[in-house]
């Protein structure tokens, strides 16, 4: 494993030439996709694997609008990923060549989806989603690396050895950008090594903006640890470590601290209206086979949680339904589908078409 990362960093080294285009800390700049595509892996453009890859793709796109790397297991979510199809405005394929361990040639397939803007902000607004917004800021990655021959800084240089944490922070929805690495900053690792967040933050002012990911990656017993810190404008909102046989590994959970640190701070939920227990009215049941129907519709609505009857009268049954974005977000909803229709103004009675 030494072995392999060392040839890693040679590697590194001599791709230099190609890193040095880039601008001071400008590493890889996020959104050479829009925000609202994505691409995804398939394994043929069957309608079946399609359908599978517009689920995946929309997830990513949902990860990146709310920063949140569990957004598909937020409340709702799963069901509506099971209809992405209805939010793709486009797609196309492309065929990738690559080699493989032996060094023969590999084919596969990328599936290109784009989505609809508007109908995507309504899914999010509906189901209460955080998002986080744009623009959003670049913090500079300052890593340290110690493969055995001690610690050394990842300049714009050196950028492929960060090239795990650069892409990881794309699919994120941000960018991390890298320091120039002249010889100054180079003895900032001394300061990365003992934890000297203020000292860092002190040779990262001519940056912008005032935050910094630091990090040190070394060897330890099981492969590679890396010890992370993010810093915002002088204060500290996370540290954290991990560990991987992998070193790359190891280097893009950083940007994955990052995001969940800048997330947890700065994206807002959705609006469409508080979490709760409502009762909701529903008239035009004439029959058992109404009332069968407007269940089933109900049981599966993505923001509707658990259903309970509370009381009916010839033409109308009572629900309390437990809703997770309110009743505005329950108005939403049902008027995309148009199983429902609301007939008393801000009152929550609607009438089963």
């Amino acid at each position: 494993m030494v072995r392999a990362f060392r040839g890693f960093w040679l590697a590194v080294l001599l791709l230099a030439s190609f890193a040095a285009t880039a601008q001071r800390v400008e590493g890889d700049r996020a959104g050479a996709q829009g925000p609202y595509e994505a691409e995804v892996s398939v394994n043929g453009q069957g309608e079946g694997e399609r359908t599978t890859g517009f689920a995946r793709a929309l997830s990513t796109v949902l990860a990146r609008l709310s920063g949140s790397r569990s957004v598909s297991g937020q409340p709702g979510v799963g069901q509506e990923l099971r209809r992405a199809k209805d939010y793709v405005k486009g797609y196309d394929y492309r065929q990738d060549e690559g080699v493989g361990p032996t060094g023969a040639p590999t084919f596969g397939t990328t599936l290109i989806v784009r989505f609809d803007q508007e109908e995507v902000d309504g899914l999010i607004e509906t189901l209460g989603l955080p998002v986080w917004p744009m623009p959003r800021p670049k913090p500079v990655l300052w890593l340290g690396i110690d493969d055995g021959k001690g610690p050394r800084l990842v300049g714009l240089q050196q950028a492929n050895a960060a090239r795990s944490a650069l892409n990881r922070a794309k699919d994120r929805g941000y960018a991390l950008g890298l320091p120039t690495g002249n010889a100054a900053e180079q003895a900032t690792v001394g300061a990365i090594w003992r934890g000297d967040s203020a000292a860092v933050a002190r040779a990262s002012l001519r940056y912008s903006p005032p935050m910094q990911l630091i990090g040190k990656v070394y060897r330890d017993a099981e492969g590679w640890k890396g010890d992370w810190t993010f810093v915002d404008n002088g204060k500290v909102l996370s540290s954290w470590s991990t560990t991987d046989t992998d070193a790359r590994r190891v280097i893009a959970t950083g940007a994955d601290g990052a995001a969940d640190a800048l997330t947890k701070r700065y994206a807002k939920r959705g609006t469409a209206g508080p979490p709760g227990t409502y009762a909701v009215t529903f008239t035009g049941i004439d029959s058992s086979d109404d009332y069968m129907r407007l269940a089933g519709y109900l049981d599966k609505l993505a923001i509707v949680g658990k259903i309970t009857p509370q009381h009916a009268v010839p033409d109308s049954v009572t629900f309390s339904l437990e809703l997770t974005s309110g009743l505005s977000g329950f108005r939403r909803m049902a008027d995309r589908d148009g199983i429902v229709e609301s007939t008393d103004g801000d009152l929550p009675v609607y009438r089963l078409r």
